[in-house]
């Protein structure tokens, strides 16, 4: 009779821990997935200021067509990204068409000027500075669940129950962010 006692405590450590276990994976890999949506929405907001941000320089530099294209393959290639690796990717193409298309306006004066263009630029920094800072809370969220599902006693729940490492956002260190300020 004592052993069946032994038995029922030890299967209900065990289930107790399959169930704290289980609680905290979802809950990390919640809130890597909210970390992700932030990411997602911040990256939808700049690919939306984009068209504009074309307009703009277009109504100043319509000769720029290859500028215009480059910007253009960029922003739906961000859009059409689903993991954090093609839309790490695909964002740093688009930084470099931003950066190019910058570069253009570099020579129109008028343009520089601009109030829509200027109010575009400001718009454009804040939301890069907010897609920075959703990175930055995603990629801290990501290294916590993957620490949880890859170290003991955690993998022996994450496994069987189908909890895997999560893919980083991560920038690539050679590409710098277009410089989005004229002096003024």
């Amino acid at each position: 009779m004592l052993w069946l006692w032994i038995l029922i405590g030890v299967v209900a450590l065990v289930a107790l821990f399959a169930v704290v276990g289980y609680n905290r994976l979802v809950r990390l890999r919640n809130e890597v997935d909210t970390g992700w949506a932030n990411i997602d929405v911040q990256l939808q907001r700049r690919a939306d200021l984009i068209p504009n941000l074309v307009e703009t320089v277009r109504a100043y530099a319509a000769h720029e067509r290859g500028v215009f294209e480059e910007v253009t393959r960029a922003r739906a290639a961000l859009q059409q990204a689903g993991t954090p690796g093609t839309a790490a990717d695909a964002n740093e193409g688009l930084t470099i068409a931003i950066g190019r298309l910058f570069a253009v306006a570099e020579a129109y004066p008028e343009l520089k000027a601009s109030e829509s263009f200027l109010q575009l630029q400001e718009d454009l920094t804040d939301t890069e500075d907010k897609i920075s800072a959703a990175r930055r809370y995603y990629n801290a969220t990501v290294m916590r669940f993957n620490t949880a599902v890859q170290s003991i006693p955690w993998l022996l729940v994450a496994s069987p129950l189908g909890f895997h490492a999560r893919e980083f956002f991560s920038a690539h260190g050679d590409t710098a962010l277009p410089q989005v300020s004229f002096g003024y």
